[in-house]
């Protein structure tokens, strides 16, 4: 009832103090009909704050988003719906629904008259030029009586997320040089078995086919063994993406960070189309979560839902504080990576040099290299390697590197690459024969 009073407007206040007026008047001058008055002046806003009060706890809200990830500068429907679940009609109702000052104003609508069990749905859009996780709400209710006399609010506790994704480019299949085919599957396929006596033999399974029954080892296990069959593999590819703060300078959707981050998100879809095993790295050594134990996205796991997660992590990644690709150099010395694709920032000489090394344990390797004074902000000076100098360094390691000059396409470099990479013997692979595929 406490609440109830507090929502009191202007005008549920004045009937209140001007009914407790007349009533004492009525009772000091022995006034009968003003007594009655007074009475109906005070009991009208008590009636409506209760029964307003009562219908705050009947009226139900929720939210829908569609979709719940979003590329930048692309628009997100928002849909609300308001149910009466009581058994009067309700006031006058205003929806405000919080969003984040990067998704624009807050979206308020008035609804009429709600009957009982009546549904009312409305929606709204949103958009932002810059990535990230942005939540929505909680929902407001204003709820007024038809007098004026009382104005209550609820808040609904439940909030959606809409994130908002890179912007990625659909990059062209490369084609291996003197084939007809492009990426392929990203598979090749790895015998089981190399001979007669390498022979891998497993337990007889309801729907093998008996003519891979293994007799030998029938005989010698007791039970009937047949031999593996071949083992699809995945090509691999590992995305890395420099977000060392020093390596960069400026800001905003047109900054150097921004487009390498869409540049490593269109290198991960991409790859994850054509059936590569894909695991997203940065400077500081640590994969994408969610992955293999290697941080690689696995053949067991779908390309849409490990693009989802790649796309989640790129979607809130910013600067990190340091100075150095030592650690990404650490993980990528000890595996074997298949074919790896980076995005580099400015690179000094000693930086340049251990992105030289990073090639040792990769079949193939592209870089795309945003350095130079063309992508500053404000005129910073910052001594670097001249670009000329790095790109050669980098090729000379096998590298096939491209320079990124502010506002470029990432498909016309990509097509670039693969074109320089075929000419010097080398070119994105997915062969479905051979081995894992890459910038070779």
């Amino acid at each position: 009832m406490r609440t109830a009073l507090n929502g009191l407007t202007t005008r549920g206040r004045s009937f209140l103090a001007a009914g407790v007026a007349a009533a004492v008047c009525a009772y000091v001058l022995g006034q009968g009909d003003l007594l009655r008055v007074g009475l109906l002046l005070a009991v009208l806003p008590l009636i409506c704050a209760t029964v307003l009060h009562r219908t705050r706890h009947t009226v139900s809200g929720s939210r829908r988003l569609s979709p719940s990830r979003v590329p930048t500068g692309s628009e997100a429907q928002v849909h609300l719906r308001m149910e009466n679940a009581s058994r009067l009609h309700t006031g006058l109702l205003m929806l405000e629904d919080r969003v984040p000052y990067v998704l624009g104003p807050r979206p308020r609508f008035v609804l009429d008259r709600v009957e009982p069990g009546g549904v009312r749905e409305v929606s709204y859009r949103v958009r932002s030029d810059l990535r990230g996780r942005y939540p929505l709400g909680p929902l407001q209710l204003q709820l007024n009586d038809p007098f004026g006399m009382c104005e209550l609010t609820r808040s609904f506790s439940a909030q959606d997320t809409l994130v908002v994704i890179p912007r990625t480019e659909p990059l062209p299949a490369l084609r291996l040089a003197g084939t007809a085919a492009g990426y392929g599957d990203g598979r090749h396929r790895s015998q089981a078995l190399a001979g007669e006596d390498d022979i891998i033999p497993r337990g007889y399974r309801h729907g093998d086919d008996l003519r891979r029954v293994h007799w030998r080892s029938t005989a010698r296990h007791g039970e009937l063994m047949v031999r593996r069959e071949e083992q699809p593999q995945r090509a691999r590819c590992t995305v890395l993406l420099d977000t060392r703060q020093t390596a960069y300078r400026g800001a905003g959707p047109g900054s150097a960070f921004e487009w390498a981050v869409s540049g490593a998100a269109s290198a991960l879809v991409h790859m994850l189309e054509r059936g590569f095993s894909v695991r997203l790295l940065t400077d500081e050594g640590s994969p994408l979560p969610g992955g293999s134990a290697d941080g690689f996205a696995g053949p067991a796991q779908e390309s849409a839902d490990s693009a989802g997660l790649m796309m989640d992590t790129l979607a809130v990644v910013d600067h990190s504080d340091g100075d150095g690709l030592s650690r990404a150099y650490d993980v990528l010395r000890g595996s074997n990576e298949g074919l790896l694709v980076a995005f580099f920032g400015d690179l000094d000489e000693e930086q340049t040099a251990v992105a030289a090394r990073m090639r040792q344990r990769s079949r193939g390797a592209v870089a795309f290299v945003l350095g130079g004074d063309d992508w500053a902000r404000g005129g910073e000076a910052v001594t670097r390697a001249p670009a000329a100098d790095r790109l050669r360094l980098l090729r000379e390691a096998g590298w096939t590197a491209m320079a990124v000059p502010p506002g470029a396409e990432l498909a016309r470099l990509w097509q670039q690459a693969g074109q320089e990479g075929s000419g010097t013997g080398s070119s994105v692979a997915g062969s479905t024969t051979g081995h894992s595929g890459g910038w070779s």
